[in-house]
């Protein structure tokens, strides 16, 4: 009855110690993925912000009828 107790201890504890490893493997895991998805938007984002500032990029503007066209001649950028 000792050793049959003993080996339900022994297989438990191993078990709690491989989910807790795996848990922590995990999280680990997804941590990494949301920080490189959260540094490539900002790449993105700082990517757009540059280009808007080049000279062959237009504004367009939403007219009356909800169309975005370009601003009018005699308006500058």
């Amino acid at each position: 009855m000792t050793a049959l107790l003993l080996r339900v201890l022994i297989f438990g504890a191993i078990g709690i110690a491989i989910y807790l490893g795996v848990s922590k493997i995990w999280r680990d895991v997804t941590s990494q993925f949301r920080n490189d998805e959260a540094a490539e938007k900002e790449r993105r984002r700082a990517r757009d912000l540059s280009e808007r500032q080049r000279p062959d990029v237009i504004d367009l503007k939403r007219d009356d009828d909800g169309t975005f066209r370009p601003g009018g001649k005699n308006e500058k950028r």
